[in-house]
């Protein structure tokens, strides 16, 4: 049963990682999963590798908690392949009313994540900030125009898993940034394009270990000021999450619109506030209260779990 939730929450992370703003580990951090998944990802090293060669399979997955994470991945995996067709549908057809879920969603998640630092003081209230800010200035920034390059794939799969696993920031809205967010999210993954996937895997999984080791030593010694730091970066997001946008153009030197596959290329979206109080906004702020919803029972559930 223990397995089963965390394949669950696999899927939960794996959703996450797939749609721009929102963080897998913002949802790992609320699910009670974080830590352990850091220092689970950690314990691959020099050691773990030479009882696996040396065939101590059992010590092996001890070592590493292989069944949590073998469980917890296959919910990511499965996620990510089941639902990327239905994700570029849904934000194809119904852009505000997903995004509107997802702003609820991680509005909350500043509010749950935020309380589990143990002491407020200076130094934690400047990080939360500095957090914020970047965040915030991240949103900001152009994105790059799209690259298939086997060497920026690879810096695209280190970038985007690290990302990922930091809550607040998203991987996907990394590789919006990078400008390799459809390239690599959805035609890839929907098309199965082991060119263009296997170069990020290779970067996702080095990048993935290594940073494992730098986030669990900061983490265990300064717990509280990476909490608020990571809850700034969560509230810092919440700009590129905002229902209702305006699309600005990507231009080249000479200030002409881009044009790829006879569509304009969408440099950033500017957040705008609804023209009226008409149907469609009733419905979005609907959905930010399921969103919020959904937080507040995934977070019960993870209390109560926690108490039993």
């Amino acid at each position: 049963m223990n397995y089963l939730i965390y394949l669950l929450k696999g899927i939960a992370v794996g959703v996450a990682n797939i749609i721009p703003g929102v963080s897998g580990g913002t949802i790992a951090l609320i699910t009670g999963i974080f830590e352990r998944l850091i220092n689970s990802i950690k314990s691959f090293n020099l050691g773990a590798v030479r009882m696996l060669l040396s065939g101590k399979f059992r010590e092996f997955a001890e070592k590493t908690d292989l069944a949590f994470l073998v469980s917890l991945f296959s919910g990511v995996i499965l996620s990510i392949i089941l639902l990327a067709r239905l994700f570029d549908f849904l934000f194809n057809d119904y852009p505000v009313y997903i995004w509107s879920y997802f702003f609820g969603l991680v509005l909350a998640s500043v509010y749950f994540v935020g309380k589990t630092i143990e002491k407020v003081n200076s130094s934690v209230v400047i990080i939360f900030i500095v957090g914020t800010a970047i965040a915030v200035v991240l949103s900001l920034i152009n994105p790059a125009a799209e690259n298939s390059n086997f060497f920026y794939l690879i810096i695209c799969g280190v970038v985007a898993v690290c990302s990922m696993i930091l809550p607040g920031l998203s991987g996907s809205f990394v590789l919006i940034l990078m400008g390799n967010y459809q390239l690599v999210a959805i035609q890839a993954v929907n098309n199965k394009d082991l060119g263009i996937l296997l170069p990020v895997l290779i970067g996702a999984v080095g990048g993935l270990i290594a940073f494992s080791h730098i986030l669990s030593w900061v983490f265990k010694r300064y717990k509280n000021q990476t909490i608020a730091l990571l809850t700034g970066f969560i509230l810092g997001s919440l700009n590129v999450l905002w229902p209702w946008k305006n699309s600005v153009l990507l231009t080249d030197s000479l200030g002409n619109n881009i044009v790829k596959d006879g569509d304009y290329v969408i440099a950033k979206y500017i957040s705008v506030m609804p023209d009226s109080l008409n149907t469609e906004v009733v419905l979005a702020i609907v959905f930010m209260l399921i969103g919020i919803i959904s937080i507040t029972a995934i977070e019960l559930a993870a209390t109560k779990s926690q108490n039993d």
